[in-house]
């Protein structure tokens, strides 16, 4: 038997994320994904700037291709990421805006909002965000537009 690894997806939150993140972790390991914590690992307070900063490093060293950020409401750390050029976050609060995220915006970070999303739904996100494919097309030139 063949074992084929999926891919390695990267997790980083601040302290209001971290509940969110621990679930996120368990959930992608349970469907075969190797997981990058990039922290934090406390409840105690923190800038969330530094964890999307490291999310954005490890996307561009090649580390992993896709990554997962949270915050409260997942505004800040989607701010914060986006500053860099290769960065491609998308706030998301439902599937719908998971799907599209994926499909016409090549996204590569989803970004969601512990206080602000449940579970179930952050969840749901999670899953249609890993398991959609950019469409390219009319698409591509735009996103080619971000840089």
């Amino acid at each position: 038997m063949v074992f084929i690894a999926k891919e390695k997806v990267a997790i980083a939150s601040d302290h209001a994320g971290l509940l969110m993140k621990s679930a996120f972790g368990e959930y992608l390991e349970e469907m075969g994904y190797e997981v990058l914590n990039l922290g934090t690992d406390s409840t105690c307070s923190v800038d969330y700037p530094d964890y999307s900063n490291n999310l954005a490093e490890a996307l561009l060293k090649g580390s992993v291709m896709r990554g997962v950020l949270i915050c409260g409401t997942g505004i800040g750390i989607s701010i914060a990421a986006n500053r860099h050029r290769h960065v491609r976050a998308a706030l998301c609060h439902n599937e719908t805006d998971a799907r599209f995220a994926r499909l016409h915006n090549n996204a590569n970070v989803l970004a969601l909002g512990a206080r602000t999303t449940g579970l179930e739904v952050a969840l749901d996100c999670l899953r249609v965000f890993l398991n959609t494919e950019f469409e390219g097309g009319r698409h591509q030139r735009r996103v080619e537009k971000y840089s």
